[in-house]
């Protein structure tokens, strides 16, 4: 069992350009381990704080200095000498150096990137897979599954500079046989879309997670020309390739009303509810993502009675990978699964820990990246080794979301004949 022998911060950019925290550790037997923060652009309240320097003369003030200065000193300081292995013990000790309830001294994107590089350099140092380190001690009990992608092809929201609310529209290729094959679905129809758009006089640009960021009349344009792109790349709508929805409603949520820009309607919980169901009722939508405010609980009360059989319901915001608001979701039933995004929480041990509650209440977890990211795959590993049965690493295009993608295809090459693909068993409710 090696031991830390130095930690090393550094300031690099995400992929939007903007500052991000990287750490790198290196062990006594010459082994190290990499890994960098993803930063978020709508994010939950409640979410663990991400240290920026706020220099307006550096950066626009998104510099990460502090936060590498915390790594470089008090942490390297701290972490020397601790065995690697003991991933529990080392954010423990992360969280105690911090000492506060929101990882605001040091920055949560400090304490991640090193949490992750740690467990990075105890895979290293064993000679094996990070999917086989983290799932030895996980809830998955060794069994290793490639994830359900949900791919986001239609960018909207605060992801993208144009008139679309809803922030994700993806699809899902629920019945594809093989992680592989879900991939393939995922690209031809990614393409099939691109003419399509291209075609009806539709920019083709694509927004911060590599979906199209089209100027359409409505939201519910983005499901109609989904569903053509899924009929006209030789796939059938809901038996093949299903649908979802990120909705963010806390970025539409303003006095009590869910507010749609660019249908110029307002609509108070009830009706947003009405709003959703009849889009399932109407299209093969299998999940939604933050489909009420995060402090609109009776909305998202409404919603789980409303649709909670039928629909995933998933907490993003609402949850923000935090086992304590989890858990009260979990005692007042609302939502059915939860997103899981390590830098909302900071440090390994806490996410897998959000992930193994999720699971014993009978909730879904799909790991996410964030819109902000880097080439980092560590969330593909932690998509296969747990009891999360589901990813969100954006669309088709730009290599920081399709390194997630090529990671997974990998580990599916490398798993051989013992690779089993999650499918539609995926989702919390049966579909």
């Amino acid at each position: 069992m090696s031991v830390i022998q130095e930690v090393r911060g550094y300031e690099i950019l995400d992929s939007r350009g903007n500052p991000t925290v990287a750490a790198q550790v290196l062990l006594a037997d010459g082994s190290d381990g990499f890994a960098a923060a993803p930063s978020g652009a709508s994010t939950g309240s409640r979410e663990a704080v991400e240290l920026r320097d706020g220099d307006a003369h550096r950066y626009g003030g998104k510099g990460v200095r502090r936060a590498v200065g915390h790594i470089n000193v008090d942490i390297a300081r701290t972490l020397a000498g601790m065995p690697a292995a003991d991933q529990a013990d080392i954010d423990q000790c992360l969280i105690r150096l911090d000492g506060t309830a929101d990882k605001s001294r040091l920055g949560a994107n400090a304490l991640l990137a090193v949490s992750l590089a740690t467990a990075r350099a105890a895979a290293a140092s064993a000679g094996m897979p990070l999917y086989r380190t983290i799932g030895a001690a996980t809830c998955n009990s060794g069994a290793l599954r490639l994830p359900m992608p949900m791919m986001n092809i239609i960018n909207g929201g605060a992801h993208a500079d144009n008139s679309v609310d809803m922030q994700e529209f993806m699809i899902l290729p629920v019945g594809a046989p093989s992680f592989s094959e879900a991939v393939r679905w995922g690209a031809e129809v990614f393409h099939t879309l691109k003419s399509l758009l291209r075609q009806r006089g539709f920019s083709t640009a694509v927004g911060d997670e590599g979906g199209f960021a089209p100027d359409l009349k409505s939201n519910e344009q983005a499901l109609e020309i989904i569903m053509q792109a899924i009929g006209a790349a030789g796939f059938h709508a809901g038996r093949d390739i299903a649908l979802g929805l990120d909705v963010a409603s806390s970025e539409l949520y303003r006095d009590g009303s869910y507010v749609l820009h660019s249908e110029h309607r307002r609509h108070d919980a009830a009706g947003f509810v009405d709003l959703l169901a009849g889009w399932v009722s109407q299209y093969p939508i299998v999940t939604i993502e933050d489909g009420m405010a995060e402090g609109d609980w009776m909305g998202w009360k409404l919603l789980t009675e409303r649709l909670g059989r039928q629909v995933q319901l998933v907490g993003d915001d609402l949850f923000v990978t935090n086992t304590a608001i989890l858990k009260e979701g979990i005692d007042c039933g609302v939502a059915n699964a939860i997103l899981i995004k390590p830098n909302q929480i900071g440090t390994l041990t806490e996410t897998l820990a959000a992930i193994d509650m999720a699971h014993r209440a009978g909730y879904a977890s799909v790991i996410s990246h964030r819109s902000g990211e880097t080439e980092d795959t560590t969330i593909a590993d932690l998509s296969v080794c747990t009891a999360a049965t589901q990813i969100k690493t954006g669309s088709l295009s730009r290599s920081d979301r399709v390194a997630k993608y090529n990671r997974l295809l990998y580990i599916e090459a490398e798993l051989g004949c013992a690779a089993t693909f999650a499918g539609r068993q995926a989702l919390s409710v049966s579909i």
